[in-house]
């Protein structure tokens, strides 16, 4: 009865601030609104979800990637970019990569073999690869240079290159994720 109480307070609390004009965003995934009705509703914003994972000696290239994503129309999410201060920065991480459409593990000479948290992002990502449908894509790994990909992962997921030439990799990155958006859309 306590939690039925607890729901219903914040509900009114919610729909209170809506009806003031507030916006209430969810973690970039959409937003909570009132409809005609006058009924609590969620509204996805359309944007697919892109997790970035990398080693920190690739900041300054992934974060050039976010940004040429959310530019392409994707919700890109970096951990630099998203997390707040004070956030339990662990469980984010692992939410943000359930939560996600993509994950692309941006691979590089630095990172390939470095233990730490991009190898830890890397294990959890194809656990959660392995619940999606075989059909849509999820896990997909990016070279940022000429690097080689674990064999463990290359056996399984087409990878993609961002080099020589940048801007044709990131533009057929972007094109193959539209793609596969496209064809999840028409799966639905």
């Amino acid at each position: 009865m306590k939690d039925e109480s607890l729901i219903g307070s914040l509900r009114d609390v919610i729909e209170d601030c809506l009806r003031d004009g507030a916006v209430i965003e969810i973690d970039g995934i959409g937003t909570l609104e009132l409809d005609t009705n006058g009924d609590l509703t969620f509204k996805r914003n359309g944007r697919a979800r892109v997790f970035l994972a990398y080693a920190q000696e690739d900041r300054a290239a992934v974060k050039r990637l976010h940004q040429a994503l959310h530019d392409a129309g994707f919700e890109a999410w970096m951990d630099t970019e998203n997390l707040l201060p004070g956030q339990n920065w662990p469980r984010a991480i692992e939410r943000a990569i359930e939560t996600a459409d993509y994950f692309l593990g941006c691979f590089s000479s630095r990172s390939s073999n470095k233990r730490g948290h991009f190898q830890a992002e890397l294990s959890y990502a194809l656990e959660i690869a392995s619940r999606v449908p075989p059909d849509h894509a999820f896990f997909v790994p990016v070279r940022l240079d000429r690097c080689k990909i674990p064999e463990h992962i290359a056996k399984r997921v087409h990878y993609m290159d961002l080099f020589p030439n940048w801007e044709d990799g990131v533009s057929l990155l972007a094109s193959a994720l539209h793609a596969h958006e496209k064809s999840r859309k028409q799966a639905d």
